[in-house]
């Protein structure tokens, strides 16, 4: 295994570790902020960096279309283009796939689709992907190339599309084959559907992956359900590697699925609803377009070690956001990169101490009684 993964503490299925890369340490549970288009939007690599966080996602999808991957290389890869340092993941391109692109055509062999930006033609078969991601884009870990169902499916549906991506990873493995510095995660799929978790998680073990990923969630299906899925797929997976949810989520989504033994997310949630005047509390999520916060000279969250965090009044910040100045989307941004890098290291602190089950209480008594929209 190129990064070794080091559990320090665990709670009932909670657990805080470190995985280990050249790049640097992911200390888990980890959150990674969306740096899409080789940016996490509005914001500076050292902002994000100053957050706390450890490691971005980049979009495989995105970055294929525009600066395009040839001129990726040529530039020295993705963390030289933008000047990130530490470790990045990129994800597989799959899911932009079925979801952005204007036609999209899924064969056993690859996926044809059109580009959103220009109509241009692409094909992305598990191999290119690893080929994208781990030598043109450079990421430390790269994702195998899966096919995602919507929801609700029905079981033959989610069964073919599990059944495809379970071939897909063991063709993404094999051009992936053994690296030193680089690592590859598999994704679980099967949708809401218990048996064909576990097949799936089968399947990827007996391929053998550095990580594991909990796909196909996030897609519109609740968070009751989200969590009905989450009471049983990662013990399916590997105890001793890292566990990934991908595309989650709110805050409670992220401690409901530590408490359920989950170690990495990543959502563009934090970035997107700062730039839309909302921001995240310890005491739920806030729009600053309110008209009670005009004269409010209170800090967004003075307990948040962030500038943008403490320094600023929810005055001005609802005057930001309802001049639509850009500073108020990068104030927000920042916040909230911030709360939730913030919210994994109280997770993490939580359970260090077996303190995570009083952590969560504590959180549901403080988002739910004061949850103002």
């Amino acid at each position: 295994m190129p990064f070794p993964f080091d559990i320090t503490a665990t709670e009932v299925r909670a657990r805080t570790g470190v995985l280990k890369t050249p790049r640097g340490d992911i200390r888990t549970p980890a959150f990674m902020p969306v740096g899409t288009a080789a940016t996490v939007k509005a914001m500076t690599v050292d902002q994000v960096a100053q957050t706390g966080a450890d490691i971005i996602l980049g979009n495989t999808y995105h970055l294929m279309l525009r600066p395009g991957l040839e001129r990726m290389e040529r530039l020295g890869g993705l963390h030289k283009f933008m000047g990130w340092t530490r470790p990045i993941l990129t994800d597989s391109g799959g899911f932009q796939v079925m979801s952005l692109a204007g036609i999209s055509k899924v064969k056993e062999e690859a996926v044809t689709f059109a580009s959103h930006i220009d109509g241009s033609k692409y094909v992305l078969s598990p191999e290119r992907s690893i080929e994208i991601q781990a030598d043109r884009i450079g990421a430390d870990i790269s994702m195998q190339l899966d096919q995602c169902v919507s929801w609700p499916a029905e079981e033959p549906a989610a069964r073919a599309a599990m059944e495809l991506s379970a071939r897909w990873g063991a063709r993404s493995k094999a051009a992936f084959g053994t690296r030193e510095t680089q690592a590859l995660f598999g994704i679980q799929q099967g949708s809401t559907f218990e048996n064909l978790r576990r097949e799936s998680s089968d399947r990827l073990i007996e391929t053998g992956f550095d990580g594991y990923a909990i796909g196909g969630l996030a897609v519109g299906e609740g968070h009751q359900a989200m969590c009905e899925v989450l009471d049983y797929a990662p013990e399916m997976l590997p105890a001793d590697r890292p566990r990934y949810l991908m595309g989650v989520g709110k805050p409670v989504d992220l401690v409901e699925a530590v408490w359920r033994g989950v170690d990495m997310f990543d959502c563009v949630l934090p970035t997107r609803a700062g730039r839309h005047g909302q921001a995240w509390t310890w005491a739920g999520p806030i729009n600053l377009k309110n008209a009670r916060f005009a004269e409010d000279q209170d800090p967004l969250e003075p307990d948040v070690p962030c500038p943008a965090s403490q320094d600023y009044s929810k005055a001005y910040l609802h005057h930001l956001v309802r001049a639509d100045e850009i500073l108020g989307k990068v104030l927000l941004s920042w916040h909230n990169i911030a709360f939730f890098q913030a919210l994994t290291a109280a997770m993490r602190e939580a359970i260090a101490h077996g303190r995570f089950e009083a952590f969560r209480r504590d959180f549901h008594a403080r988002h739910t009684s004061n949850n103002q929209h």
